[in-house]
């Protein structure tokens, strides 16, 4: 059974969550597929989780790095692996739906568009194990409805959903994209340049992965509050907002900017009246500033129905 899809697991100390994320790859109803494991020098028995995959199920290769070279560099190593006609991501500390693989494929097969992108939910820990939350009103907005063969100019509203995971792409979509090394929010600009790239693409409503919310708080996505953080979260969102305004598609622009305002700032300008070093108060500043240097900031108002997104 020849493979259609080739899913990329990077993963660094995420020994406790790797089997959930190997046993959701196990579990698709689509089974015609290959995942490169990628241990990022980790610490813990990532490694071996990994290896023992690999020596039980010839679907999964393992690569390893001796030192931690971050998750855009093990994205990068894995693509260069590649030779299916689809390629998709998944975090070892995540988890796809049963039915992820099989409807991403499905609608590939049926509009020719070069990637698919899904939504998504978050997952948290309560009662002692971890639970699928609500798709967020941001996600639902650039995944719902089902649309097939659109292009950003038709559907800017799909330029907030920026996360690798959530999408499966034509492998030849890759041939001259790769993600960004030694930066965290490595995925941001990448996914503007697919929007910005294709010839078109679909968007599903359809819940395809569970992205966890660790509970001890050690996800890069949990860690804003660390000043080299903050400078590579805002310089992917203004990364991915260059991109797109070189694109030309204004309306992208400021559906971007108006989620940002929405729902990154006021976390953040919260995380820095407490903040006992002001250099992050002083980057949030900076970073503000840039943004109201674009000149699409005087027409990109919040929108206050995305306020439910900040309860998350």
């Amino acid at each position: 059974m020849d493979a259609r899809a080739t899913i990329i697991v990077p993963g660094r100390d995420v020994a406790p969550y790797a089997p959930a994320a190997i046993a959701s790859l196990r579990a698709q109803t689509e089974q015609r597929w290959r995942a490169v494991l990628v241990d990022d020098g980790s610490h813990d028995d990532t490694g071996a989780v990994f290896a023992d995959a690999a020596a039980s199920d010839s679907r999964f290769t393992l690569l390893s790095h001796h030192e931690a070279r971050g998750l855009g560099a093990a994205r990068n190593v894995a693509l260069d692996r590649v030779d299916t006609p689809f390629v998709g991501f998944l975090d070892a500390d995540d988890e796809f739906t049963p039915h992820a693989l099989r409807t991403w494929l499905d609608t590939l097969d049926e509009s020719g568009s070069d990637f698919v992108a899904g939504a998504y939910v978050r997952s948290r820990r309560t009662h002692g194990a971890y639970r699928p939350g609500r798709v967020q009103p941001w996600v639902a907005r650039a995944t719902s409805p089902r649309r097939l063969g659109v292009t950003l100019a038709e559907h800017p509203d799909a330029s907030a959903n920026i996360v690798a995971w959530s999408k499966l792409s034509r492998t030849e979509l890759w041939s001259h994209l790769r993600f960004p090394e030694n930066v965290a929010y490595e995925d941001q600009i990448v996914a503007q340049r697919m929007y910005t790239r294709a010839r078109a693409f679909d968007v599903i409503p359809d819940v395809v992965v569970h992205w966890r919310v660790r509970a001890d708080g050690t996800s890069i996505t949990q860690g804003k509050d660390r000043l080299p953080v903050l400078h590579d979260y805002t310089a992917a969102l203004l990364g991915g907002i260059d991109v797109l305004r070189a694109d030309g598609n204004a309306a992208a622009v400021r559906a971007r900017l108006a989620l940002i305002l929405a729902m990154d700032l006021p976390p953040l300008r919260r995380t820095a009246a407490e903040h006992p070093d002001p250099a992050y108060a002083a980057a949030l500043d900076a970073f503000e500033e840039s943004l109201r240097a674009i000149p699409e900031y005087a027409h990109a108002a919040p929108d206050p129905s995305l306020s439910a997104a900040l309860n998350w």
